[in-house]
């Protein structure tokens, strides 16, 4: 085995074809976004060279609406940071202090996490159908008819209720990363801890979640960076309505191209989103630095 490590030739054999496939799957879709955000192309006839027009219509055009776009997508991957992953975190330790049951939870947490988006997204537009849904069924029934609504076809609810199933459906996922770590933090720290009369609240803030920082710094980029390329949960629900009311940057994107021709612009957005996705996802690693680094 160290004879293959150190044979430089073999090295590049066996990392050639996943060299190769990444190449050809991420970097080169990448740059040729970024070639097609400089022109001025409806993806049929031939495209005009129009430098940084395209990115400065993005946020000078209001009807294109990029930067509500953005603020829809701050606002989910605020909701995903506050409500998402503490939610998650209480529910890894819970189950990690090895209740009854532990591994049936779980499997039940995690099971959102393997269905399909498209299906869940079906599944709760039963749950929102304004005549018979069951949110607005059980809201009469409890006698709030007041509050019944068409939840995915008002613009000041569609945002709210297109977040709910986004949150909900990767709690599961955020929740087995933090109880992995929780189960890896040595059980000879917490028995100490207790042996000097440590409270559990105090052993969860002081121990366990100092020790698991590295994955919660993981969860934090995933939650902040699938939040601004989140897209298949809202294009079932509502496709980005009404008018951009549930609008994300990467239905923008899908509608600016496959609904008005306009690739240079669309481009640009897939552009915006990957350099947001790189920024934010830098910045949580420099913030939260693990000793080692």
């Amino acid at each position: 085995m160290d004879k293959v490590r150190r044979n430089k030739t073999a090295l590049v054999i066996f990392l050639l074809p996943a060299t190769i496939l990444f190449a050809v799957i991420i970097i080169i879709p990448i740059f040729m976004s970024g070639y097609y955000s400089l022109l001025e192309w409806d993806g049929i006839t031939k495209g005009t060279f129009v430098g940084l027009d395209n990115y400065i219509n993005l946020f000078k055009d209001q009807s294109i609406q990029f930067s509500k776009t953005l603020w829809h997508a701050v606002i989910i991957a605020l909701c995903s940071v506050f409500i998402q992953l503490p939610i998650s975190l209480g529910l890894a330790l819970i189950l990690a202090k090895g209740i009854k049951g532990e591994r049936f939870f779980l499997s039940v947490f995690f099971i959102p996490v393997l269905i399909s988006s498209v299906v869940i997204g079906q599944l709760w537009l039963k749950i929102y159908n304004p005549n018979y849904g069951l949110l607005n069924t059980f809201l009469k029934m409890v006698g709030l008819s007041e509050w019944v609504h068409t939840w995915l076809g008002e613009e000041k609810t569609a945002l709210a209720a297109v977040m709910i199933p986004i949150l909900w459906q990767f709690i599961g996922y955020h929740m087995l990363l933090f109880y992995a770590g929780i189960k890896s933090v040595p059980k000879e720290l917490i028995e100490a801890a207790q042996v000097d009369g440590a409270t559990p609240g105090q052993i969860n803030t002081k121990i366990i979640i100092p020790q698991i920082k590295p994955i919660i710094r993981m969860c934090l980029i995933f939650a902040i960076v699938g939040s601004f390329k989140t897209f298949d949960m809202i294009y079932v629900l509502t496709n980005g309505g009404p008018a951009h009311a549930s609008e994300v940057p990467s239905t923008l994107m899908i509608n600016l191209i496959f609904g008005r021709n306009q690739y240079g612009l669309g481009s640009a957005v897939a552009v915006m989103i990957i350099i947001l996705c790189f920024v934010f996802a830098v910045g949580i690693k420099k913030i939260f630095k693990v000793e080692g680094e």
